[in-house]
């Protein structure tokens, strides 16, 4: 089929451009710029210029193809309920666009959302007050578009979507133990975060668009959990700095932006999505990938 992909040209985005064309699928990519769309033309991808504010934009793409994968984000923590209103009002047009017609829309979602500190499910509804809680008014209209003749499905990411090319979480955690020279955790670090990676991910955004059911859940993890002090201890040894343990009241301080996001505890089970779809992480896991494949090679 022909997918309309927003995000196309993203870290997530082109693994599952990839994915789709590997399949046997079409793609239309969403480029913001003219950098992108040479990008996706140079790997065999139509662009359709346009971004997650242009609403025109995302109608038109969703329009001209028989479905749609939506994982552009404005990753902007520092503006994060700003970001959260676009991508909520860039899904209430896609999933319009789709109203009726049948055709499969997958968008993208996060596990943070979940109430914390318990094994979150895909039958669990996000929680308000979670630490990606301004997102959960966008899956709630996912999920209702669901019972508009939309076969709308939700694929939720843990915080570390890993693989070549990711500037995320894990890369952010590497820099700030580089720069202060402590891997440092909070409290006792127990806490916990999901992880998969990013060509894992990308199978099951193609496997969601191909056969998921309107209205269903998906969890893109393959690490339910990894204790924070475990991810610290990983750190610590890739660059030989020490480990140590920091109050709450210096996480601020130390971590910066990421210091909402360093205490989540948020342990996720896949389970529903295995047996629902048949998805089978097979690359590395997180501490094997950060091990092996670069994570502490500087790069300028």
């Amino acid at each position: 089929m022909r997918v309309f992909v927003t995000g196309a040209t993203g870290f997530i985005g082109t693994a599952i451009v990839r994915e789709l064309k590997a399949a046997g699928h079409e793609v239309l990519g969403l480029a913001r710029s003219d950098a992108a769309a040479t990008t996706l033309e140079r790997s065999g991808v139509q662009a359709h210029r346009g971004e997650l504010s242009d609403l025109g934009s995302l109608v038109a793409g969703a329009r001209a193809c028989e479905g749609v994968i939506h994982t552009a984000f404005i990753h902007d923590f520092s503006q994060y309920v700003a970001a959260a209103e676009t991508d909520r009002r860039a899904v209430e047009a896609l999933a319009g666009a789709l109203e009726g017609l049948g055709k499969p829309f997958v968008s993208t979602s996060g596990t943070a959302m979940l109430t914390p500190g318990r094994l979150g499910t895909e039958a669990d509804a996000p929680s308000p007050g979670s630490a990606a809680g301004p997102r959960a008014a966008t899956e709630t209209i996912v999920m209702e578009s669901a019972r508009r003749g939309v076969r709308a499905s939700v694929v939720r990411l843990p915080p570390s979507v890993h693989g070549a090319g990711d500037h995320a979480f894990v890369p952010a955690l590497i820099d700030i133990a580089r720069r202060t020279g402590v891997s440092a955790f909070v409290g006792e670090g127990a806490n916990r975060w999901p992880a998969v990676h990013r060509l894992d991910a990308a199978r099951l955004f193609r496997l969601a668009l191909e056969s998921a059911k309107p209205g269903t859940r998906l969890h893109g993890v393959a690490d339910e959990g990894i204790a924070l002090r475990t991810l610290a201890e990983a750190i610590g040894a890739g660059l030989g700095v020490p480990v140590r343990s920091i109050g709450g009241d210096e996480a601020r301080a130390h971590f910066d932006w990421l210091a909402g996001f360093i205490t989540i505890d948020n342990p996720t089970s896949s389970a529903i999505t295995r047996d629902t779809l048949g998805w089978r992480p097979r690359e590395p896991d997180l501490l094997t990938d950060m091990r092996d494949n670069g994570y502490f090679t500087k790069t300028a």
